[in-house]
């Protein structure tokens, strides 16, 4: 059996300033593809909040006037509106997996029959009472993002912040030479990601564009306090915005997981900070979440190793 060239691409910027490392036995640097898993989200929120922005929508209006074509199926909560969804408070009932959405196939109007199917299953809580993380509620938000800007959410996604942002090897199309995963002592074939599915999770990045993301952001005071206001309530299991948890002292992170790579980032605002790790293995959240926690702790004093691990587990 061969070596298993696995490890992580660590990226990190400083006041715009950038280093990279990479631990383990992958032959990859910064430039190099992985799939990036839910990392994907904080992008699908970004872009939303700033088309919203620009055509003068609130964030607080209810999902379903901006939705029409979904209106005859709709049994969920009619209150629930664009923001509790980029913030996973929209209490919609769990019921539409990974598997179910695949089924749906490539279509163009794939991700709209996606929402559906989350609609009609109504809601299990009131809108705002209570946190739970649902890659449902972005297919809705990527429905709503297409239909204010009347593009497709792939092309909404490019012309609102890819292109602007100079993201230029982020996409949802698998590259050319992509990073291979590996389970194990196993290594993966690359499949397709269900299309239905991409507004949650459906992106392929390299740590220099996820730095230039994160630089792009912190350059915008205004859109970073938008993105970091906190939507939970005390009594939730964490303090979360829209599509990023919150650390004791306004860190904002995630992590991503897909078979074969395992993804994290972390961002201090005060700090004019951003680290990213995008690994090839899936076991290896834990020394992701350590090393991304141990960076920013001179700065921060936090220890968040635990707190990066377990989100969304």
């Amino acid at each position: 059996m061969g070596t298993v060239a696995a490890g992580a691409v660590v990226g990190v910027s400083r006041g715009g300033r950038r280093t990279f490392e990479t631990e383990g036995l992958i032959q990859a640097d910064g430039s190099s593809i992985f799939r990036i898993a839910s990392l994907t989200k904080p992008l699908t929120a970004v872009a939303t909040v700033r088309a919203f922005a620009e055509r003068g929508i609130p964030l607080a209006t209810p999902a379903v006037e901006l939705l029409p074509g979904l209106a005859a199926d709709w049994r969920a909560d009619y209150a629930i509106s664009v923001e509790q969804l980029l913030a996973q408070v929209s209490g919609l009932r769990e019921s539409v997996d990974g598997a179910t959405v695949a089924a749906l196939g490539r279509g163009p109007d794939v991700l709209m029959e996606a929402a559906r199917l989350v609609v009609r299953a109504g809601n299990e809580q009131v809108p705002g009472e209570s946190w739970s993380y649902y890659n449902g509620n972005y297919f809705l938000v990527g429905c709503l993002l297409a239909s204010v800007t009347g593009a497709s959410y792939e092309q909404a996604l490019d012309s609102t912040l890819l292109t602007p942002w100079g993201l230029s090897h982020t996409g949802f199309d698998t590259p050319a030479a992509p990073i291979t995963g590996w389970d194990g002592q196993t290594a993966l074939s690359i499949e397709d990601y269900p299309r239905g599915r991409r507004p949650s999770g459906g992106l392929w990045s390299c740590a220099e564009d996820y730095l230039s993301f994160a630089e792009h952001l912190l350059a915008d005071p205004a859109l970073v306090e938008e993105i970091r206001r906190p939507r939970t309530r005390a009594e939730d299991p964490m303090t979360y915005s829209l599509a990023w948890a919150l650390g004791p002292s306004g860190q904002m992170y995630l992590n991503g997981r897909l078979a074969g790579y395992r993804t994290a980032v972390l961002v201090a605002p005060e700090h004019g900070y951003a680290s990213v790790a995008f690994g090839n293995q899936s076991q290896l959240l834990p020394q992701i979440a350590k090393r991304l926690s141990d960076l920013q702790q001179e700065l921060t004093g936090d220890r968040l190793a635990v707190a990066i691990e377990a989100f969304a587990e």
